[in-house]
C-alpha cells in the first residue's frame, strides 16, 4: 500500500511540476516580445521604448526619402489615418544603406515627411538596417521566419514587417508591396480584430 501511495505522490508532483513549467514559460513570454525589446531615438532624439507599443498592431517600415518608392509615404499615412484608432502603430525608420536615398539630417527628414506626405505616424532617427552596424530590432526581425518573404537582409527601401499586438512577428512583404495592398490591409484588419 505504502508503494502505491508513494507513487501516487510522486505522479501528482510531477503533473504539478510539469503545470507549474508550463505556467512560468507562459509568464516569461508574455513580459514582451524580442521585436519589443529595444529602445531606439526618435527623429526628435528623444529614447523610445518600444515595449510601448505592446498591445498593438506594429508596421515596421524602412524608408527612405529619395527612392521611387517614396510615395509610400501617402498609402503609410492613410493606413495611420485609418487604423490609428483600433489600435495600430506605424514606425518610421529612415536608412541610407541603399543607393544614398535618405542622406538628409533627422530634421530635415522630419521636414521633408510633413511637407510632402503629412506623416503624422511615429517617426525614427536614421539607422543601418543591414550589415555589421544595424540597429538590434532589424538583427532580430531579419532572423525571424515570416511569410510571404523569409529571413535574411533587407532588400531596399520601404520593406515592411507587421507585429501583432503581443509584439510577434506575424508578417514581411518586400518593398513593392504597397502598404495599402489588399494582402496588407487584410492581415492588418485581422490582427486588429484580436484582442
Amino acid at each position: 500500500m505504502s508503494s502505491f501511495s508513494d507513487l501516487s505522490s510522486f505522479a501528482v508532483c510531477l503533473v504539478v511540476a510539469v503545470l507549474l513549467a508550463g505556467t512560468v514559460s507562459v509568464e516569461a513570454g508574455e513580459k514582451s516580445a524580442p521585436a519589443l525589446d529595444f529602445t531606439l531615438k526618435s527623429l526628435d532624439g528623444k529614447d523610445v521604448d518600444l515595449t510601448a507599443y505592446k498591445g498593438k498592431v506594429v508596421m515596421i517600415v524602412n524608408v527612405a526619402s529619395k527612392c521611387g518608392l517614396t510615395p509610400q509615404y501617402e498609402q503609410l499615412q492613410d493606413l495611420h489615418e485609418k487604423y490609428s484608432g483600433q489600435g495600430l502603430a506605424i514606425l518610421g525608420f529612415p536608412c541610407n544603406q541603399f543607393k544614398g536615398q535618405e542622406p538628409g539630417t533627422d530634421a530635415e527628414i522630419r521636414k521633408f515627411c510633413t511637407a510632402n506626405y503629412g506623416v503624422e505616424f511615429d517617426m525614427f532617427s536614421k539607422i543601418e538596417v543591414n550589415g555589421d552596424g544595424a540597429a538590434g530590432l532589424y538583427k532580430y526581425l531579419k532572423s525571424v521566419p515570416t511569410s510571404p518573404k523569409g529571413t535574411g537582409e533587407i532588400s531596399w527601401n520601404f520593406e515592411k514587417f507587421v507585429l501583432d499586438r503581443s509584439g510577434n512577428v506575424v508578417a514581411r512583404f518586400q518593398p513593392r508591396t504597397r502598404p495599402d495592398d489588399p494582402a496588407v490591409v487584410s492581415l492588418i484588419e485581422s490582427k486588429l480584430s484580436e484582442q
